[in-house]
């Protein structure tokens, strides 16, 4: 590795911030002079209280800056894939008792996610199916998006959840969240999202959305690994995932990460409360690296952008370089001083094209050669100029 590394793989993870660092200092000192500060939030005595105190600080602060209608719709999880198979096993398990209730004994509940969803939502999806449930895929057009009229053909009498990403973590796909939302409860359906791409680079607001569920991750978005919130609107129907302790109002056992919940709090306030501004400082260094790199003519974008679009996220870049394998490209960066990607970092290690890349139809020899450059609070334009330089470099031939 060279001694300085050009981070630019933000989809992935991002750096800790100093806010949230900062935040979680009082609970990582040492020693019984600073026991209070590392408490149990559930036991009863002072120093359970005041770690107690501090949870209910961070869920309120966290509420506030998603515009939740209350505090006690934030859960915190472990991250965002334990808050996606708690939300879609927890939605369709408690919606399959009521239909029971009502004397549906026969009832068979209808899921539907979309070809480009998180591994996260995927997996748990297609488990629910193989335990009885009927699933739909819905397919997305060559940008990655979910057209109304398929949606709404997809939705079904039995239709109990749709669980649709509000932004793709592989080619930025922004979907029409509030509007699919509407449609699927104007036929009695729940609407789930994983947003945990969207925090600080969108504008999260859970009150305009009109979803029932969604997941962050504090990872995302400047906060500490292995934290993270599961978004549950009041009266959405829910069986927890995890039982036990009773915690997170039982829907959630596990003694709480406190230290981490307040270092997720921290980073959530900054990123909401800079979003509109780094928003369109990340769009320019977006549409600026688009712009160089599709000089080449080997250099293919994976989506159709537009300059300033608002339609993708504004840190995601996506490209596919033919006659280079992503292994190839990502290497070579490294040794150079740059940290990309080839996609998903949750399957970094996997041989197989993408499932993004397949379900936009791009072919797999062309999403073999897939690169992702993801970049953040900061990456500033001599970063993106010093990786154009190494890039081309390495490509030879034509000339920028």
């Amino acid at each position: 590795m060279t001694a300085k590394m050009t981070y630019l793989d933000w989809a992935a993870t991002t750096p800790l911030y100093e806010e949230s660092s900062r935040a979680m200092q009082p609970y990582l000192a040492t020693g019984a002079a600073h026991f209070p500060c590392g408490g149990n939030a559930n036991s009863l005595h002072s120093i359970g209280r005041t770690a107690f105190k501090a949870l209910e600080d961070a869920r309120a602060s966290v509420a506030r800056d998603l515009h939740a209608a209350r505090p006690s719709e934030i859960i915190f999880t472990s991250g965002a894939t334990e808050a996606n198979n708690a939300a879609l096993k927890g939605i369709v398990s408690a919606c399959m008792k009521r239909a029971q209730q009502e004397g549906k004994r026969d009832f068979v509940p209808h899921i539907i996610v979309s070809a480009i969803e998180h591994d996260s939502v995927l997996a748990p999806a297609r488990r629910l199916k193989a335990e009885g449930c009927e699933l739909t895929i819905l397919k997305v057009d060559n940008n990655g998006f979910i057209s109304e009229e398929v949606f709404c053909a997809a939705l079904q009498e039995n239709t109990v959840l749709a669980s649709i990403q509000m932004a793709n973590n592989e080619i930025g796909t922004v979907q029409s969240i509030a509007r699919l939302a509407a449609h699927s409860h104007a036929v009695g359906a729940f609407f789930y999202t994983d947003a945990v791409q969207s925090l600080g680079k969108l504008e999260v607001n859970l009150a305009q959305l009109g979803i029932d569920a969604a997941s962050f991750s504090a990872h995302k978005f400047g906060g500490p690994k292995g934290v993270g919130v599961l978004y549950l609107k009041t009266r959405t129907p829910f069986d927890a995932f995890l039982v036990g302790g009773g915690q997170e109002e039982a829907r959630r056992s596990g003694t709480q990460n406190v230290c981490g919940i307040a270092g997720l709090a921290a980073a959530c306030a900054y990123a909401t409360a800079s979003q509109a501004e780094e928003q369109q400082r990340l769009m320019s260094l977006r549409d600026y690296l688009y712009e160089k790199l599709t000089t080449r003519t080997t250099v293919f974008p994976s989506v159709a952008i537009e300059a300033n679009s608002t339609q993708f996220l504004p840190n995601v870049v996506n490209v596919c370089v033919e006659g280079f394998e992503s292994e190839t490209l990502i290497l070579h960066l490294d040794r150079a001083g740059f940290a990309v990607s080839g996609g998903s970092a949750c399957s970094a290690h996997s041989l197989k094209p993408s499932h993004v890349l397949q379900a936009i139809r791009i072919p797999d020899a062309r999403a073999l050669c897939s690169l992702r450059i993801s970049f953040g609070r900061y990456t500033t334009q001599g970063d993106i100029d010093a990786f154009l330089a190494v890039f081309f470099e390495f490509l030879g031939g034509e000339k920028e």
